[in-house]
């Protein structure tokens, strides 16, 4: 198979993520939704597989829309009671971090328009003032939503156990993974991408 895509061709200097390139079709990235929405549903997701979260999150937004359809807003969210929320099998600390992002987007601490056009690191560090989102969540919204083109989590346990399969090492050595990622910038994100596909196939 002929690598033609830049960003591939570049990650395909690594002879390791070649493999795996050229192992798995490229993956999709689809186009970007509501920013407020992504990080409800990635704090919902939180320390949960896509099974268990998509079910949880399907019944939150069926509170607020019994169609299923449409994701209710910061106010909303802010209106309803607490024991609801919980009720849709949240934690009760996932129901007060949905809660303490509802009221900063409501009261514009957090400016999610503007978070759009910041650069990476500044991103992270809007995010992360918010309790309940820490860094990993704010790297999944860059990664995903944003689609920053240059981003590696070390905070993932998914990508390290990948690299720690692919190239035999430590999954909790840290600082190696990171030296192994920084050779695929500006692409990581892309890494990411194959990296989490060649973890689902094994």
């Amino acid at each position: 198979m002929k690598i033609k895509n830049k960003a591939a061709f570049h990650l395909s200097k690594d002879p390791i993520l070649k493999k795996v390139i050229k192992k798995y079709p490229a993956p999709k990235w689809n186009p970007a939704g509501d920013l407020f929405q992504e990080i409800v549903e990635n704090i919902i997701g939180q320390q949960l597989s896509s099974g268990p979260a998509n079910t949880i999150t399907a019944r939150f937004v069926k509170l607020f829309d019994k169609k299923n359809k449409k994701f209710p807003t910061p106010k909303e969210i802010l209106d309803i009671a607490d024991q609801k929320i919980r009720d849709c099998g949240l934690s009760w600390a996932k129901v007060s971090y949905v809660k303490n992002l509802s009221d900063s987007v409501s009261k514009k601490t957090l400016d999610l328009e503007k978070i759009k056009e910041m650069p990476d690191e500044e991103v992270i560090s809007e995010l992360v003032k918010i309790k309940g989102i820490g860094r990993w969540t704010a790297e999944m919204i860059l990664i995903f939503y944003l689609q920053r083109p240059d981003i590696f989590s070390c905070g993932d346990l998914g990508l390290c156990t990948a690299v720690s399969k692919l190239y035999n090492v430590d999954r909790k050595d840290l600082k190696i993974i990171q030296k192994i990622s920084e050779k695929w910038s500006p692409y990581r994100s892309l890494a990411c991408r194959y990296l989490w596909i060649s973890l689902d196939n094994q």
